[in-house]
């Protein structure tokens, strides 16, 4: 069933080593990988046990539009209903285009942007590929969020061009000067929206993806194993044991044991 505007719908990770990075997430989440061909550049459809958990691209050589290489990275795609029209709503809210609204194929039609603050977004107009599939498992994404020293421009950019709920997070946290909103209340949420600043360096903002590991310490001796990082954590939460996690590439993502978690109280 197509996602809402605005539900976070696909993800996929930009590689500067695939061979490197199929063997680390391979192992990491037994995930699976499928080659759509040339027509597609070699994008690679990632499943685990048959459901779909986003896409992997190899970027070596790539550039962006100002001529810088692209890196390696995580990035999230929000659905939308209409792609050309969110074009424009990108535009005037203080956003940027940085690849116009496009077909692939059947699959759907897409776009990606900066938003009002600068951090990448994409727009998914589901076409025959209605996103990844929530199945809460080890290996699936389970949580998205934008940590941003931009909170107040970040909630007006998202609210325009999405249609974005944005409420204060149901359950408070301990440091009650920081804030969560979520898209969507309670169980309905699809993402956060959190005020990095104080937090995290501003570097080190931007779009986050979390994926579900049965626990956590057996999947953070995987990590190194694997040639990965840890760079954060693991920290108790009443979401999971979470940790901060960088590929051998140097992409970074999250992963959450949620059967770790610890009631606040």
């Amino acid at each position: 069933m197509t996602r809402t505007t605005g539900t976070s719908t696909w993800t996929d990770l930009s590689v500067t080593d695939l061979p490197a990075a199929k063997a680390f997430y391979a192992g990491l989440f037994d995930w699976e990988f499928e080659d759509l061909g040339e027509d597609f550049h070699h994008y690679h459809l990632i499943r685990r046990e048959g459901a779909l958990v986003g896409g992997l691209m190899d970027v070596t050589g790539m550039t962006c539009p100002e001529g810088k290489p692209l890196e390696a990275e995580w990035g999230v795609f929000l659905e939308v209903d209409d792609v050309d029209s969110r074009a424009q709503k990108v535009t005037a809210a203080g956003g940027t285009l940085v690849m116009p609204p496009d077909s692939l194929s059947d699959f759907g039609r897409m776009c990606v942007a900066l938003d009002a603050t600068g951090a990448v977004i994409g727009l998914w107009q589901s076409g025959t590929n209605q996103g990844f599939e929530f199945t809460g498992g080890p290996g699936s994404p389970v949580w998205f969020e934008l940590m941003t020293h931009q909170f107040d421009t970040a909630a007006a950019f998202y609210t325009e061009v999405f249609d974005a709920n944005l409420v204060p997070m149901s359950d408070p946290m301990e440091d009650t000067s920081f804030r969560y909103w979520t898209n969507g209340p309670g169980e309905q949420a699809s993402w956060g929206l959190g005020d990095a600043t104080g937090v995290m360096p501003e570097a080190a903002a931007g779009w986050r993806v979390y994926f579900g590991v049965e626990a956590s310490e057996p999947a953070l001796a995987k990590v190194a194993e694997l040639g990965g990082t840890v760079l954060d954590g693991p920290v108790d939460s009443p979401f999971g044991r979470i940790a901060t996690i960088a590929d051998p590439c140097g992409a970074s993502f999250q992963i959450s044991a949620m059967s770790e978690a610890v009631p606040e109280g």
